[in-house]
């Protein structure tokens, strides 16, 4: 559990690191769209997609190991998508019969483009997660959705909840990663038996984990209550978010990841229509 590494910050002293949070964030919105404008077998743009989080994450000085395990959270479900896309798509060429079973190359293709779509868009996100750290992304997601405020909508709070969600992560998983070493010591057994015997046996994980959690929600609103925390009202910032250089340089990267991705999508068109 430790290796899950969504919703942890990796500090250093990079480029991507100097950014704007609201940069960052608006970026990687458009890395998603750019992701799924890439169209069905046109891998070429997942090909573009996949440079552009390499320069990205060698431009923030964090460790490829440690992107990459971003995926290990999300592994069963990327398993279980090529799975689905495998099995029960009946459409093309048939390439195994077995009784009801039938695998086709385009349900092997389907399976290829819905995991590489998944495993790149958790590669953004997890990066800018590993650049930016929980205040900075609170408060840029608060200026981002500023507009929001004349409508009555609780934009401090809403960022200030997402804050403390992606903080807890890492600690929620240590602690799991605790409780199961202290319940193995008292002769605990997760690993063998069937699925329903495993997931009883996680009972005894689950319950203190609970408890725990709603402990530490506790501890940590009666700290924000000794600060007189109150919320938006009248807050001010010790530190002011500024544009530079720096975010120019990835609005042009990103806007030249969208173009790119397009022009591929139309190149394959045209290339179609002539064969």
């Amino acid at each position: 559990m430790k290796d899950v590494t969504f919703g942890q910050y990796y500090p250093a002293n990079s480029f991507v690191h100097k950014m704007d949070a609201r940069v960052k964030i608006l970026i990687v919105i458009a890395y998603i769209v750019a992701v799924f404008l890439v169209k069905s077998f046109h891998f070429l743009g997942f090909c573009a997609c996949l440079a552009f989080v390499i320069i990205a994450t060698i431009l923030a000085k964090v460790p490829f190991s440690k992107v990459l395990r971003s995926i290990k959270g999300i592994l069963f479900f990327i398993i279980l998508s090529a799975i689905l896309q495998i099995f029960f798509n009946k459409t093309g060429n048939v390439l195994v019969e077995w009784s009801f079973i039938y695998i086709t190359d385009m349900g092997l293709l389907n399976a290829g483009f819905i995991v590489a779509r998944i495993t790149l868009i958790v590669l953004g996100a997890s990066l800018l997660t590993l650049t930016t750290s929980p205040v900075e992304l609170a408060d840029g997601i608060e200026s981002l959705m500023f507009p929001l405020k004349f409508i009555k909508f609780p934009v401090h709070e809403f960022a200030l909840i997402m804050s403390i969600a992606l903080r807890f992560i890492p600690t929620l998983l240590e602690e799991t990663d605790r409780i199961i070493k202290a319940q193995k010591a008292r002769g605990a057994d997760f690993e063998s038996g069937n699925l329903f015997k495993r997931a009883k046996a996680l009972i005894p994980v689950l319950i203190p984990l609970l408890i725990g959690s709603f402990r530490r929600a506790d501890e940590l609103a009666d700290a924000m209550d000794a600060r007189c925390y109150a919320g938006s009202k009248n807050r001010t910032r010790y530190k002011k978010m500024k544009i530079s250089y720096r975010d120019v340089l990835g609005v042009i990267l990103i806007a030249g990841l969208i173009t790119g991705v397009v022009f591929l999508n139309q190149f394959y068109i045209v290339l179609a229509v002539a064969l």
